[in-house]
């Protein structure tokens, strides 16, 4: 049993838990994730760690409330326990050497992912400059934890009812062309941003990796649910991802396999809002 040490709603949809898990703790890196099952009859749910202390022996994670499983662990507070939580997964983040300034662009609830890989750069005494994009104002996350971990800071709303109007395409392609000279770029969020960053920062020749977040089951790369192309050549993101080489992706074959479930997905959540 893994005990909620710490609950805080972010916004109206989106929670952050910490959780006592010390093993996964000491050894958790950024970029990595876990999967949690609430209960003996709960689902399996992959998330990303998006920050452990391996004094404290936690890990944090920020999920947004769309099924059974995530309403289920949101139902819980401070004190309860859930299942499982296995982990670390996945393969850290790695960019390689001579890394000095990278750009982190994280969209919506994918900003709850891109802040980990801020603060290790930032921690390891990189240059990091954080692009994060929301809707609007009134779903905005972790605003102070990345003015902490970053040189600058720019965040955008679809709307304009905070910080810079626009996408963070927009204001990631305004960067790289006023002079900010990027070893890398990292983008985390909803397929097509990712899509559109990787497109923005091609023509340049900046390395960009990007997480992907494809139906994922058992985590440990038997059930092949989580295949992508990467480079005309299949990968598996659990044991070989999540983070890989955007400009190598097949992001239209990625969007279409996400979607594959899209009516059933509907259907219960229709079902569980009746009942």
């Amino acid at each position: 049993m893994f005990k909620i040490v710490k609950k805080r709603e972010l916004n109206a949809n989106v929670t952050l838990m910490e959780f006592d898990a010390p093993f996964i703790a000491k050894k958790a890196r950024a970029g990595q994730f876990i999967i949690f099952r609430v209960d003996e009859k709960g689902e399996r749910v992959p998330l990303t760690i998006a920050d452990h202390d391996s004094d404290k022996g936690t890990i944090t994670i920020i999920f947004q409330i769309v099924g059974r499983a995530t309403q289920k662990l949101a139902a819980l507070n401070e004190g309860d326990s859930i299942l499982d939580l296995a982990g670390p997964l996945g393969v850290p983040t790695e960019l390689g050497d001579n890394v000095k300034k990278v750009c982190v662009v994280g969209g919506g609830v994918g900003c709850a992912i891109a802040y980990p890989q801020a603060k290790e750069l930032f921690g390891n005494g990189i240059e990091v400059d954080v692009i994060a994009g929301f809707r609007n104002k009134d779903i905005v996350i972790l605003e102070e934890e990345f003015k902490k971990q970053c040189n600058d800071l720019t965040i955008c709303t679809d709307d304009g009812s905070y910080g810079k109007k626009g996408f963070v395409t927009d204001a990631l392609k305004e960067k790289i062309e006023s002079g900010s000279k990027y070893d890398a770029v990292i983008a985390i969020g909803p397929v097509p941003m990712m899509k559109f960053v990787c497109a923005v920062t091609k023509p340049y020749g900046i390395k960009t990796i990007v997480s992907l977040n494809p139906i994922m089951i058992d985590g440990t790369g038997m059930c092949g649910g989580c295949r992508v192309t990467v480079g005309g050549k299949i990968r598996y993101a659990c044991v070989e991802g999540p983070d890989f080489d955007g400009h190598e992706v097949d992001f239209d074959e990625l969007m279409k396999r996400n979607s594959t479930y899209k009516e059933y997905e509907e259907n219960c959540r229709l079902m569980n809002k009746a009942n």
